[in-house]
């Protein structure tokens, strides 16, 4: 009798979405959720050091979604009732 085959091993590469999470908060960032690039950077910062890519992209989205929050407080504490800017 033969034995059978053992299972393949699990590849991984399929599931490393490093660059789709930090391109996603870094768009979400610059457009209008600040929160949300933060979520979606720390995502990217989680998929880089799993699968050792580079964590620029994370770091950039949540930098970036720091600021549009700050700016956001900023603009509301100011008078900016018109805030978003595409809403005038």
């Amino acid at each position: 009798m033969n034995a059978p085959y053992p299972p393949p091993p699990r590849s991984t590469a399929g599931r490393d979405l490093t660059t789709l999470w930090g391109v996603v908060g870094i768009v979400l960032s610059l457009l209008c959720c600040g929160i949300f690039g933060i979520l979606f950077g720390y995502l990217s910062l989680r998929d880089a050091r799993r699968f050792g890519r580079s964590r620029l992209l994370g770091w950039l989205a949540i930098a970036l979604g720091i600021i549009n929050i700050i700016a956001s407080a900023v603009i509301r504490t100011r008078g900016g009732h018109q805030y978003p800017y595409w809403y005038r």
